[in-house]
């Protein structure tokens, strides 16, 4: 398995050589869940945030496995079978929130098992919503940690954001985030298949 700077120098290689369709596609997934969010007070979040962000994790999967994805590829994977989608995100998004009730620590620990379900979803057409939370715990077990450093790494490109009024999340640290993530899941299920943690039949 790379590791997590070798992920990472892999998804910068891919996301420049991919720039301007890299940035334009983060940019209009984030259009469009502001607009949902705000324009219908939330209610259209519910049935259009989930599959545009399935869209979104299977655009960066598909960059950072050295493809050239056009923007309606994220359309196209988020809203195909849309019910299993929405369905699947949604149960993340509860399953998530009711662990947070207990306690913060609990619901970020889960919220990282849980964290693989969009990508599980948009790269295994025949995974059902449930099953896609399964195997995404499965596939991080014993592997939360790494998961958090690699969310960790960003935080200096997240407060340079911050710093120039999110000039740098929109143009560079953004989409770079989200193809190290998509490798990151590419990574972690691929330990998972070699080492028989799930199986091909399960992840098709």
């Amino acid at each position: 398995m790379k590791t997590r700077q070798e992920i990472k120098s892999t998804s910068k290689q891919h996301f420049s050589n991919n720039y301007w369709v890299s940035v334009g596609a983060v940019i209009l997934a984030m259009l469009i869940v502001g607009a949902a969010s705000g324009v219908t007070f939330g209610l259209g979040a519910i049935f259009l945030v989930p599959p545009i962000m399935v869209g979104l994790q299977y655009f960066t999967l598909c960059l950072y496995r050295g493809e050239t994805p056009g923007i309606e590829t994220m359309f196209t994977a988020g809203f195909s079978n849309y019910g299993r989608k929405l369905g699947g995100m949604l149960w993340m998004y509860l399953f998530t929130y009711l662990w947070t009730l207990l306690l913060i620590v609990p619901g970020i620990i889960k919220g990282i098992a849980y964290s693989l379900t969009p990508y599980i979803l948009a790269d295994c057409p025949n995974v059902t919503a449930t099953d896609a939370l399964k195997l995404s715990m499965r596939i991080t077990q014993g592997h939360k940690g790494e998961i958090f450093v690699m969310y960790l790494s960003f935080i200096g490109w997240f407060l340079l954001s911050l710093i120039t009024a999110g000039i740098v999340g929109i143009f560079y640290s953004n989409p770079y985030y989200f193809v190290s993530l998509a490798g990151l899941y590419e990574e972690l299920k691929n330990n998972a298949l070699n080492n028989g943690t799930v199986t091909s039949i399960e992840l098709a």
